[in-house]
């Protein structure tokens, strides 16, 4: 949209209701949720289960500084800018090399002070929304108590200071979203321990609390799952066993200046 024309009232009336307006912790998908929710909340809380912001919890629970960075080669050449190492694919992993996108062999290699961690979904969200200079939080179901209450303690969660939860999904081949149920489990997590902030839940969040509630095994749901599935058929079972761990970390990476560290 050119900077000169003024919003239509039909899209400044739908602008206005995208942000879910009214209610301390509000919910959506993906790059599009994100960039919605990042015009009007105060914080954004980036769940990708599967496995970004479960390797950012790992890695900056073990001392590590994680950038995040959209997908592709460029990852490699912002790592040398910036005195960084850059993680590489799950296959691309070697001896020399063991930093990738897997939680469970970011468990066991060396500590580095500054890891480039990129993504096709969580990282690239991350990264969009730390350029707007909004707070961000990883999340994922191993800190999303730690997370809420974080969250609470820093004042978020009215109607004046709204969170932004944000499930970062899956891709489809054609590039379009895939929702996926690690990221709604996940997100649901983090809004279940927000439950009874001052400016409650949006509609969306509401609803996305009520997976929660109606699956009594998350671990066993995410494993169930298509992208649960996907890992372990493919020889990365151990980042699955990581993911699905409830509720054991008190990490909380925050993203200032374009880097996740412990808050």
């Amino acid at each position: 949209m050119s900077p000169s024309r003024r919003l239509t009232s039909a899209e400044a009336l739908a602008a206005a209701v995208y942000g879910q307006p009214g209610s301390g912790a509000r919910f959506d998908w993906g790059l599009t949720g994100a960039a919605e929710l990042g015009r009007v909340c105060a914080v954004l809380v980036v769940v990708d289960v599967l496995s970004f912001t479960t390797s950012v919890e790992v890695a900056v629970g073990r001392g590590m500084r994680v950038h995040p960075f959209p997908w592709g080669e460029q990852a490699a050449e912002y790592a040398l800018r910036v005195g960084a190492v850059a993680a590489v694919g799950r296959r691309r992993v070697t001896a020399e090399h063991p930093w990738s996108l897997s939680p469970a062999a970011l468990s066991t290699a060396p500590v580095v002070a500054d890891l480039v961690l990129p993504s096709p979904n969580g990282s690239a969200i991350s990264a969009a929304a730390s350029a707007t200079g909004l707070p961000v939080v990883a999340a994922c179901l191993r800190n999303a108590r730690a997370v809420g209450h974080w969250l609470r303690r820093q004042g978020y969660g009215t109607t004046d200071a709204p969170i932004g939860v944000i499930a970062s999904g899956e891709r489809w081949p054609d590039g379009s979203l895939r929702p996926s149920v690690e990221d709604q489990l996940g997100a649901a997590s983090v809004l279940d321990a927000l439950s009874g902030v001052p400016g409650g839940l949006s509609v969306e969040a509401a609803m996305a609390l009520a997976a929660l509630a109606s699956t009594p095994d998350v671990p066993a749901a995410v494993r169930g799952s298509v992208s649960g599935r996907e890992l372990t058929e493919g020889g990365f079972a151990g980042d699955v066993d990581v993911a699905v761990r409830v509720d054991v970390s008190d990490v909380v990476p925050l993203l200032r200046h374009g880097v996740f560290s412990a808050a």
